[in-house]
């Protein structure tokens, strides 16, 4: 009699997590609501004073490819249930450690982007914010040197922290 009722308790609470969840996981952390299907990242055009000339469409793409991975959502170009839209405002370096004979030892690069994020299924996540990294350099190294690389590990830090803003619910 007892295996009975544990067995029915078992088959109970396995059907009442079936029906009752209506978030979605996924191995990343992101939490997304089951209603939520699509996803649409706008140009982020570069304001900053100092332009990369393909770091814009690099970015935006780098954005899409993150959430098409990390995700089910879809892409659509426009209107999607959440919305990524913003520009690149900072692109600058500047010298971080100087040595005993007044020259640079290390420069920091930086790079700066402002992102604005709808959640069009809730509104109460939606948020406007600045999102900045950098990596310092050896100031024997012009940035031509080191410029693709870094450019690369900061865009990849920013896209994390926004994807995290957005989906990840710690």
């Amino acid at each position: 009699m007892m295996k009975c009722k544990t067995g029915i308790f078992i088959l109970l609470f396995l059907f009442i997590l079936d029906s009752g969840c209506t978030v979605k996981y996924s191995f990343t952390g992101a939490s997304i609501s089951p209603d939520t299907k699509t996803f649409s990242v706008k140009y982020f055009p570069n304001h900053a004073p100092l332009v990369n000339p393909m770091l814009s469409q690099e970015f935006t793409e780098a954005l899409k490819d993150k959430f098409i991975s990390q995700t089910s959502l879809n892409l659509v170009s426009e209107g999607g249930d959440l919305q990524f839209e913003g520009d690149i405002e900072r692109y600058e370096t500047k010298p971080m450690a100087i040595r005993g004979d007044d020259q640079t030892a290390l420069t920091r690069f930086t790079i700066g982007v402002k992102v604005k994020f709808t959640n069009l299924k809730d509104p109460s996540k939606n948020f406007e914010s600045n999102f900045s990294q950098y990596e310092d350099y050896d100031s024997e190294k012009s940035l031509d040197e080191v410029e693709a690389e870094l450019v690369d590990l900061i865009m990849q830090k920013i896209i994390e922290d926004i994807f995290n803003k957005a989906v990840v619910n710690w």
